[in-house]
């Protein structure tokens, strides 16, 4: 069985897919799927675009038509942890959705997709990992050398680019979250409804503040490139 692999962006793609051997591409929705070899593994590398629905559309579709057995994005995010820096790497060991909840005095009161507190109630936030794909990545990538720092955390998942600094530390603050993105919250869950185990792999290209934007521009090849390094580095154990 093959594993499933999406980015979101161009930059993100490039590394990737300039390794792949063998290759067959088939195009469905808005999607080029190029399935091929990398490093000896059977995978299928996708481009989703940006955002939770077009992540969940290639999700779906890479569990459901492709068959994969293990689903990895792989890209950049921003930062929002100030211990970390720019280039800096995070491992998600669970993801939360903090766009999604209950309206409340003018701000989202983040509760979990497809629950709300007086329709199904649930105590649940966010998506862990499966705890044996976790214990199997921490050990494949101990003394892995890397530029910056590697870290395991909470990453969240929302359908707006970060460039503010106090919403970067209330989200910090407020959920505990190490970094943050726009497409993996929907690969968990489309990953739980499949049955699917899953991992979010993100370098920081930014820290997600007032500069994100200038900063995303600059370091979002390098970043891109060290994601995959480390996806690269994990295909035996997925």
């Amino acid at each position: 069985m093959t594993i499933g692999l999406i980015c979101a962006i161009p930059q993100e793609l490039a590394t990737l897919q300039s390794a792949l051997a063998e290759t067959h591409t088939d195009a469905v929705a808005h999607t080029r799927f190029v399935t091929g070899v990398l490093d000896g593994h059977d995978v299928v590398l996708a481009g989703s675009g940006m955002g939770k629905v077009n992540a969940a559309i290639v999700a779906t579709l890479l569990a459901d038509r492709f068959g994969c057995r293990t689903i990895v994005f792989s890209g950049v995010a921003g930062g929002l942890d100030p211990a970390l820096s720019i280039g800096d790497v995070v491992v998600a060991d669970r993801i939360v959705q903090h766009d999604a909840g209950v309206l409340e005095n003018e701000r989202v009161r983040t509760y979990q997709p497809g629950h709300a507190p007086i329709i199904n109630p649930t105590d649940r936030l966010g998506y862990p990992v499966d705890p044996e794909l976790l214990a199997r990545v921490k050990d494949r990538l101990e003394g892995m050398p890397l530029p910056g720092q590697l870290v395991y955390g909470t990453v969240l998942t929302g359908d707006q680019y970060l460039n503010c600094d106090s919403t970067r530390a209330r989200l910090l603050s407020e959920l505990d979250g190490t970094a943050i993105e726009m497409e993996g919250g929907a690969v968990a869950q489309v990953c739980e409804a499949f049955g699917l185990p899953w991992l979010v792999i993100r370098a920081l290209s930014d820290l997600a503040g007032g500069n994100a934007l200038f900063d995303f521009t600059a370091f979002v090849e390098q970043a891109s490139a060290t994601s995959a390094t480390i996806l690269r580095r994990l295909l035996p154990v997925l």
